[in-house]
């Protein structure tokens, strides 16, 4: 099983070549989900005593498995965040995958680490961090999130034994991801979420304000959202930022999918006030053209982080001294070096050329908004946010909303879901794949 065989070559020969040609289909197959019972038809088992051999296990992927894949890079997979990894972050990931890096230490993965801090680097510099940020690559939002919090708790309570038995308090806005929640239930936490849609200073403060003796002991941070994944909306980091520094609160930003806005000098103003956060996260795998997973986790001060979630194990005494360890700043000891291919992507084409198309399909999206006020059917229910766009047809219902998404993916000629906007349900595109142009969008508008 571990030797290297003549049938095995034939097999890598094959996987390259399939890999190749999935990177240049311009554009991909958009392909729908199955049925279990259908997948069960075309597949079977596949898990045999005596296994189906390299090129049949091949086939039955890319014959019957792959194609009950949605392809999130297809130029009209509009629906949740996309994704439209480079060629050359893609490519970099097979040599990530071959390569067997264990990218936890710096005892067992120095280069890997260098490269990856350069990436987190640029990240950090455009949000203005300082010279001592730093951080890790985790797997997405939800574990960035989840880690920042962590540390956040930990700082709060750091050399304060009399809060170590009180149960910890976040504020956030209403608006915020869905993994602000998923986090404070995993900490067995209170979340208390205020304000509208765009979570302000002022909103913040009346919260603090409002709160009890005991309940203000209890806050260790405020979480809000640069881009929130619905709407797009930035929340009011300036003041948000000033508050929680006057309060001595622990300030994260949720840039998971908005984040990469900074790279784009048109909208970067609207991120004012992301420097004055402790934490943020931005995930690479949605708008800065990485392939799945990578989420960019940076503190301002990573030793607080480090504190918070360094393991400790006789077994490894030997790296607790490591000049990096990425293990040390989040939920994770064993992981994947999942930020090489980022940067990979970023030595190739460099910075500018990052810059050029998040900028592009910021163009995208503003023409789409265009199209659909002068749509005579078509209405925006929101103003468009960042690459987001959410608007309605006139006179449809839930029911004509699903029914004209499923036709849709059945079809193979676009993929965009419903959402719901203060209980109504809406239409939402979602632009972060430079290669969706305004005539894809055109076709998919005069489809409705």
């Amino acid at each position: 099983m571990h030797e290297i065989t003549k049938d095995m070559e034939i097999l890598q020969q094959a996987i390259v070549r399939y890999s190749v040609e999935r990177m240049r289909m311009d554009p991909p197959e958009i392909d729908a989900p199955m049925t279990p019972e259908q997948l069960t038809a075309m597949a079977g088992q596949t898990i045999t005593d005596k296994g189906l051999g390299g090129l049949e296990a091949l086939r039955l992927f890319t014959d019957v498995l792959a194609p009950a894949c949605i392809s999130s890079d297809h130029p009209k997979f509009l629906a949740f965040v996309p994704a439209a990894p480079t060629e050359a972050s893609t490519l970099f990931d097979l040599i990530v995958g071959a390569s067997s890096i264990c990218g936890s230490t710096w005892l067992e993965s120095a280069g890997a680490t260098y490269a990856e801090n350069q990436a987190l680097r640029w990240i950090a510099d455009l949000a203005g961090f300082g010279h001592n940020a730093g951080g890790a690559f985790v797997s997405g939002g939800t574990a960035g999130n989840l880690s920042a919090l962590v540390a956040a708790r930990h700082q709060r309570r750091r050399g304060k034994t009399e809060l170590e038995p009180l149960r910890g308090l976040v504020i956030s806005s209403k608006g915020a991801h869905a993994s602000i929640k998923q986090a404070t239930y995993v900490m067995d936490v209170d979340l208390l979420e205020v304000g509208g849609d765009r979570l302000t200073g002022e909103d913040v403060e009346e919260a603090i304000t409002g709160l009890s003796e005991i309940d203000r002991k209890r806050l260790f941070a405020v979480a809000c959202t640069a881009g929130t994944t619905n709407l797009g909306i930035i929340d009011d980091m300036k003041g948000i930022g000033q508050v929680s520094d006057e309060q001595d609160v622990w300030m994260h930003v949720d840039g998971a999918y908005g984040g990469a806005g900074l790279a784009a000098p048109s909208i970067r103003e609207a991120f004012n006030g992301i420097e004055l956060a402790d934490s943020f996260i931005v995930d690479p795998h949605k708008w800065l053209f990485a392939p799945f997973d990578c989420c960019a986790l940076i503190y301002k001060d990573p030793r607080l982080a480090r504190e918070a979630h360094q393991q400790q194990g006789a077994y490894l005494e030997v790296v607790y001294d490591g000049v990096w360890n990425v293990s040390d700043y989040a939920h994770h000891l064993t992981r994947r070096a999942r930020g090489l291919p980022l940067w990979f992507s970023l030595a190739t084409h460099g910075t500018k050329a990052y810059s050029d198309a998040v900028e592009q399909t910021l163009a995208v999206a503003k023409a789409t908004a265009l199209r659909i006020e002068r749509h005579p059917d078509l209405e925006l229910v929101t103003e468009q946010n960042l690459s987001i766009c959410v608007f309605r047809k006139k006179g449809w219902h839930a029911e004509d909303y699903a029914h004209w998404s499923d036709h849709q993916l059945e079809t193979g000629q676009s993929f965009v879901t419903p959402t719901k906007h203060n209980g109504e349900t809406v239409l939402r595109f979602c632009i972060v794949n430079p290669r969706t142009t305004i005539q894809h969008i055109e076709e998919i508008l005069a489809s409705l």
